[in-house]
């Protein structure tokens, strides 16, 4: 993998831990994209691939990944992005949900030398905890376990071969600072509460600080086109390729506070002894 590496600045990461908005906005740029188009496909959406996919790894590495361990795949993943960036003449939307790491090496997972913009989803940890336990089909309390454990990951059981590679998750507040603290990358924080509560004033900042000119007119047709019922609807007819196969839909509320009427008292206080100074940074209400 070689070539002049300037002038590669092409992939804006669309980074977020786990049910914080990211499908939601991925669905949205698709429509602002492709304006033409009566309606989306969420089962083709922008980026069509997620940064851990195997098949996009095993496309450009030049090695099957099957050949190789877990640490030695991270090791050649930055190699991977860049030629992903060399091949492309557009900007490359990239879905990633790996918290960011430093390689042995000391190089960064995702690199900044084709790194254009990161937009940070995030949400209140107390609904994710809700919502996550419902994608993954485990308990609540075994959600908030995972939310807690600094060496959490996906697809990390090695007697199989997953169609994702493993992604490092760490705790809720891990994933949040390895991004919007320690990556040095130019990041734009998006609260997914902002996208419910104020959608056009939100999407429009996260539109213009990835460089896309679209006025609020294109931008509030575009949600039109993605609105939750839209997007349940054709989950329900069509069925979503990204949904858990352990879980009854992917879209299932989409609403702010539902952990209001769901966790007990005992469930927040985990969530807020955990992560109370991250929530408290990004003006969530750790009373409880």
């Amino acid at each position: 993998m070689t070539g002049n590496m300037d002038g590669l600045k092409k992939i804006v990461w669309l980074a977020s831990y786990p049910k914080s908005g990211n499908t939601w906005f991925r669905a949205f740029l698709t429509a602002l994209l492709n304006p033409d188009d009566q309606a989306i496909d969420i089962n083709n959406m922008l980026p069509s691939t997620i940064a851990s996919s195997r098949q996009l790894f095993d496309e450009l590495a030049g090695v099957p990944s099957a050949d190789l361990t877990p640490e030695e795949i991270n090791c050649l993943r930055p190699l991977v992005y860049r030629q992903y960036a060399l091949e492309s003449d557009e900007t490359i939307y990239q879905k990633v949900h790996d918290a960011f790491i430093l390689l042995p090496s000391g190089e960064p997972l995702f690199p900044a030398d084709i790194t254009k913009a990161v937009i940070y989803f995030i949400r209140n940890p107390l609904d994710i905890a809700v919502s996550f336990s419902h994608h993954l089909s485990i308990s609540i309390h075994k959600t908030i376990a995972i939310m807690n454990n600094p060496t959490y990951a996906f697809c990390q059981r090695i007697d199989k071969l997953h169609n994702q590679l493993r992604q490092h998750l760490s705790t809720w507040s891990g994933h949040v600072k390895s991004w919007v603290d320690d990556s040095g990358l130019p990041l734009l924080v998006i609260r997914y509460e902002d996208m419910h509560k104020n959608p056009v004033d939100t999407f429009y900042q996260a539109v213009s600080f990835i460089g896309l000119s679209n006025c609020r007119n294109e931008i509030e047709t575009a949600l039109n086109k993605t609105s939750f019922a839209q997007l349940k609807k054709q989950e329900y007819e069509k069925g979503f390729s990204e949904k858990n196969p352990n879980s009854i839909n992917f879209f299932r509320k989409g609403i702010v506070s539902d952990w209001i009427n769901v966790l007990t008292r005992e469930q927040v206080k985990q969530v807020i002894d955990a992560h109370g100074n991250m929530m408290k940074r990004f003006e969530y209400d750790i009373k409880n």
